[in-house]
């Protein structure tokens, strides 16, 4: 493992420029640029936030926020889960001509969907800072931790897709219909007591995405730090899907040339 690791440590320079070229080709002549990073959840949440407003009568000012901070983050978990199921066929000319560890490639699709969701959270703190300055104390610190703690779960879950996918070519589509499903079972969008007043508590106390997005919504939205629960449950997620990559990637690293 420590020669794997110095392996992707020496091609640094690598996959690093790779993410900046997936960057550069994704605004490539858009006339906003990066600053759709910035409109396009912006531009949602608005909408949502006032349709979601008059139905359940909430104040839409607070409950955008909420809205927006689940936007930016599913949208990584989107991007990491699709993009990164298909790091290995997308970059089949590199794996068939040079040797670098393969993780470099799905790291390359966290890293550019990391960049992209820092850029997004600049309007959630602009937004929260306006609208709820009683809350802006020490505890917002904690809202720095979410961005090495996705990495840390997006990467080895990333990289397990790949393997996976780049057996199975029906995986990036079937990933569509559970993501469509992750998506109304998770407080992404409604509030968590919503789920809890149906009787739906385990979808939200063993749900992950609950737990990460506490990282960012406690501080933020609440003015408390993010609970005990919420980083165990969030590093443990972290830790057996690096321990199940690690097991995969073991076994079928060296077949995946076989399959591209």
């Amino acid at each position: 493992m420590s020669s794997y690791f110095n392996g992707i440590w020496m091609s640094r320079f690598f996959w690093i420029h790779l993410t900046l070229a997936d960057l550069r080709s994704r605004w490539r002549r858009s006339f906003f640029g990066v600053f759709w990073t910035i409109i396009q959840p912006l531009g949602m949440t608005l909408l949502l936030a006032f349709v979601f407003s008059k139905l359940f009568k909430t104040d839409i000012t607070l409950y955008a926020p909420y809205i927006l901070s689940g936007i930016i983050v599913w949208e990584f978990v989107v991007s990491t889960t699709t993009g990164g199921s298909l790091s290995f066929v997308q970059a089949d000319a590199y794996i068939k001509q040079c040797r670098h560890p393969l993780a470099i490639y799905t790291l390359r699709t966290v890293l550019g969907a990391m960049i992209v969701l820092m850029m997004s959270s600049i309007p959630l703190f602009i937004w929260s800072i306006v609208v709820l300055p009683q809350n802006l104390n020490f505890s917002w610190l904690a809202v720095l931790s979410i961005y090495p703690i996705l990495v840390l779960i997006a990467w080895p879950f990333s990289t397990l897709l790949a393997y996976i996918a780049v057996r199975f070519r029906d995986i990036p589509h079937a990933l569509g219909l559970v993501l469509q499903a992750m998506y109304f079972v998770s407080p992404v969008y409604f509030e968590a007591k919503m789920f809890r007043s149906g009787g739906l508590d385990a979808l939200v106390d063993y749900n992950p995405i609950y737990h990460v997005l506490q990282l960012i919504r406690a501080p933020i939205l609440e003015g408390q730090w993010p609970t005990v629960s919420n980083y165990l449950f969030s590093l443990s997620t972290a830790l057996v899907l690096a321990l199940l990559a690690i097991w995969v990637g073991h076994k079928a690293e060296r077949k995946v040339i076989f399959y591209l």
